[in-house]
């Protein structure tokens, strides 16, 4: 076995798992997963059929993460974050038809306890804050926060708060890597 998997943790048949990852305490690994080479996923964390998780990905605890979701290399995805698949859900109406899809963009960051509304894309390195109700599309190093999440800012690819001057050029304090701002874009120039 190229994985490590806790003697709790359930995989169901079918899945995919990546050489080096780690599978904590009474998580739950549905059939069709796909998971990536070297990623962590922690405790009482519930995969779903079809999720795909590229390298690197760390799950902290209580994650669920539900079929249409799709999170590319390096993600981030801290404690008792949710994502949704549907958007009207009904105990009573079936509705596996309807799930909806949902891309976690290489490198970006989601905080203990956000929501993420289904069908809203979550840009490279974007930076989710604890607790933040996503219901729109999240840009490329965008920073947000609250209820519904609101966007306070830019980040750098190491989680920095970028500060853009008169030039709309910022540098990010830890690895000097520089961005510039442009039609409410941010890119990576160096």
């Amino acid at each position: 076995m190229s994985f490590f998997s806790h003697p709790t943790a359930v995989i169901d048949e079918g899945c995919t798992i990546g050489e080096g990852t780690k599978i904590w305490h009474f998580s739950h690994i549905m059939p069709g997963c796909i998971i990536g080479e070297r990623c962590n996923i922690g405790q009482n964390v519930v995969i779903s059929p079809d999720v795909v998780l590229g390298k690197n990905v760390k799950v902290q605890n209580n994650v669920s993460l539900y079929t249409g979701v799709i999170c590319e290399d390096d993600v981030f995805l801290g404690p008792s974050c949710v994502f949704t698949n549907v958007i009207n859900p009904r105990s009573a109406i079936v509705r596996k038809e309807q799930y909806m899809k949902t891309i976690v963009k290489k490198g970006a960051s989601i905080g203990a306890n956000a929501t993420i509304v289904c069908g809203n894309n979550i840009g490279e390195f974007a930076l989710i804050g604890a607790g933040a109700v996503v219901t729109k599309e999240v840009p490329a190093y965008a920073l947000l926060a609250g209820n519904p999440a609101k966007q306070l800012g830019w980040v750098s690819e190491y989680g920095h708060r970028l500060n853009f001057d008169k030039n709309n050029e910022a540098v990010c304090p830890e690895s000097g890597q520089r961005y510039r701002l442009e039609n409410n874009l941010v890119s990576l120039i160096g």
